[in-house]
């Protein structure tokens, strides 16, 4: 058996860029796949979910291309699948297995579809009577109202509105839905039951809406959808980050101190499960939200409040709010969940059976959990289900590696006040690098060349075709970066860049990427962790003013436009590579503008930082005067 050890860790605090939504993720897909013309999809979340659903649009006849970097170009057939024969293994992917379903019943083909045996047990029934009232041909190969299935050509009628439950899933709902625009007639459902995780249909109608696809609805009891429409492309659409998983790190901000912030949902996401929030300031959480971002830190009081309240509308997350039951100063209780039994796996069941490992008290019922504090830690075993920290269901952040995500939030200690850094920063070609490194060798410390960060994200997004202006992929790529620094050389994914990474045109690309807040948020703690006994020089931008705001010594190296350009000039001849001058001097100058100008980590000198102008020094005297500085530091450890 194998286990994932969580060590004690006294605070958690830092960014995190979600991988994309499950939920958009494959409707985003299948409508990309029903469209006329081809759509270009970034940010995609690799998952078994959607794993499932490419491998079976693929098999459907649709083209696809992969672009690198979690991006997609589909190709559109235009309306029903071009394949009219085909056997469909979906594995445990309920967002691919009844949206498909519903499109392949109106495709007119023939077609079977099966899953893993969970799959098997999760019912289908519902979406299946609502078809059969227009004339599909839908037949179960096992038990009555659940997978396999086998699907038949038949003569499709929408002489009446089409009666659905809405209480058990509304993914039954989201299936026809998506799939009645191929018909090209008018369609109305009326649902016959309240409808469940009303959020997930806003998610559906917002989508079709984006492919050109209007849905007239009647509060929540009656859709329209009226003739003659069809899906378009709509080019290059981007996928929100997954707001279920950001509840996973928002929780840790509040039992864990904070802040925490999750970049690619906000204020403007639409998925449902960004009212997470609301539940977190409901215990009493602290709680900021961008249109892009979330943050979250403990209550001022110090102590998470008890809940008792309905999240029908948030299903997903609420498996978080049960987590944070155990930190809370009273029992809490979580209503109408009933949905939760009907997924990949019982989750009431397995939370329950999990969060009595850990102490607690659990009450469980057909639609609620009853959860007080738990006493003592223990093992926990997820099973199929997982707790993750939320036992959030398999299709998540399972291809991420969760336990490496959040090793970027979590601190096992403060950062040491003790630990000596000498902060140093200046314009480009000033000479800081040369400096930092020989101030490091002459008091043995540590020493962070943090351009070689942002030059290896920008080489890296150039081998990969990720554009310069693509903040979002570039920031995933800082968060991975495959980097060693070993005796003075620099490897990217075991490949020797030191000087490739010199480049004039990598020094240009680097320089675009560090103004992005996305790739700084992502390299921060990456640079903090290099501070180490018996201490640590740090070269770059905002090495003073963000990383390292406590520096014992902090330094503004500059020299004039012209002094650099010789320098640099010097150094690529010494490499054997060719440069100009005139040509130098031009883009370091105009660097010069565009780094003092950005609003993120602009070129400019901190308040408390020494100046050291080297333009008439030589790099012995300059390293020289920073020694002297440090030296009359008091009380230096």
């Amino acid at each position: 058996m194998q286990y994932l050890d969580l060590p004690a860790v006294r605070r958690a605090v830092g960014i995190i860029r979600l991988p994309g939504s499950k939920s958009i993720s494959n409707r985003m897909l299948l409508l990309s796949a029903l469209a006329e013309g081809a759509t270009e999809i970034r940010d995609l979340l690799d998952s078994d979910d959607t794993r499932a659903m490419l491998d079976a649009l693929r098999k459907l006849g649709v083209g696809m291309e992969s672009l690198g970097g979690n991006a997609w170009r589909i190709a559109g057939a235009g309306g029903a699948f071009p394949v009219k024969e085909a056997e469909l293994f979906l594995g445990n992917a309920g967002t691919a297995f009844r949206p498909l379903t519903a499109a392949l019943a109106l495709s007119g083909g023939h077609y079977q579809l099966s899953g893993v045996p969970r799959m098997h047990e999760r019912p289908i029934g519902d979406l299946i009577d609502g078809l059969r009232q227009i004339g599909a041909d839908v037949c179960y190969l096992g038990s009555e109202g659940y997978p396999p299935l086998e699907i038949k050509a038949a003569e499709i009628r929408l002489d009446g509105p089409i009666r659905v439950r809405g209480d058990v899933s509304s993914q039954f709902l989201t299936a026809l839905l998506m799939a009645l625009p191929l018909t090209g007639r008018t369609a109305v459902i009326e649902m016959t039951t309240e409808l469940i995780s009303k959020p997930y249909i806003e998610i559906t109608l917002n989508l079709m809406a984006l492919f050109g696809v209007r849905v007239e609805r009647d509060d929540w009891r009656r859709f329209e959808i009226p003739s003659g429409q069809r899906y378009r492309s709509s080019g290059t659409v981007y996928i929100e980050g997954d707001a279920s998983s950001a509840s996973y790190f928002l929780a840790a901000g509040a039992i864990g101190g904070g802040p925490v912030r999750v970049e690619g949902v906000g204020c403007a996401s639409i998925q449902g499960d960004v009212l997470f929030v609301e539940a977190l300031r409901a215990m009493g959480t602290h709680t900021e939200m961008g249109d892009n971002w979330i943050e979250a830190g403990a209550p001022a009081s110090g102590k998470l409040k008890a809940f008792d309240a309905d999240f029908n509308h948030i299903p997903d997350a609420a498996m978080t709010m049960a987590i944070l039951a155990l930190f809370a100063d009273g029992p809490c209780v979580l209503r109408n969940i009933a949905s939760w039994r009907v997924k990949e796996t019982d989750r009431i069941a397995a939370m329950a059976t999990e969060l009595r490992k850990v102490g607690a008290t659990v009450e469980e019922g057909a639609d609620f959990l009853r959860v007080r504090r738990s006493s003592h830690g223990d093992v926990f075993f997820p099973g199929d289900a997982g707790c993750r920290a939320a036992a959030h269901q398999r299709s998540g952040l399972r291809r991420q590696d969760l336990s490496r995500l959040f090793r970027r939030i979590r601190q096992d200690r403060p950062m040491n006040p003790a630990i000596p850094v000498i902060a140093i920063d200046g314009p480009s070609a000033s000479g800081k690098g040369t400096v930092a490194a020989l101030v490091a060798q002459a008091l043995g410390f540590h020493c962070l060349d943090s351009g070689s960060l942002y030059r290896l994200t920008a080489l890296a997004a150039q081998r990969s075709g990720v554009a310069q202006d693509d903040e979002q992929a570039l920031a995933a790529l800082a968060a991975e970066l495959p980097a060693e620094f070993k005796d003075g050389r620099i490897l990217l994914a075991g490949d020797d860049v030191t000087d490739a990474i010199r480049s004039e045109a990598c020094s240009v690309g680097a320089s675009k990427v560090a103004a992005l807040p996305a790739v700084r948020g992502a390299l921060l703690e990456r640079q903090r962790a290099y501070r180490r006994a018996p201490g640590l020089v740090a070269e770059g931008r905002d090495m003073a003013s963000v990383v390292f705001p406590d520096a014992v010594l902090k330094v503004f190296l500059t020299a004039s436009a012209e002094a650099r350009a010789e320098r640099r000039h010097k150094q690529l001849i010494e490499k054997g590579m060719s440069a100009n001058i005139l040509s130098l001097l031009q883009d370091l100058q105009e660097r010069d503008a565009r780094d003092a100008a950005r609003s993120v980590a602009p070129l400019q000198k901190c308040a408390d930082a020494e100046l050291l102008e080297t333009t008439r020094l030589t790099v012995e005297q300059a390293v020289e005067a920073v020694l002297d500085w440090y030296r009359s530091v008091p009380q230096r450890a």
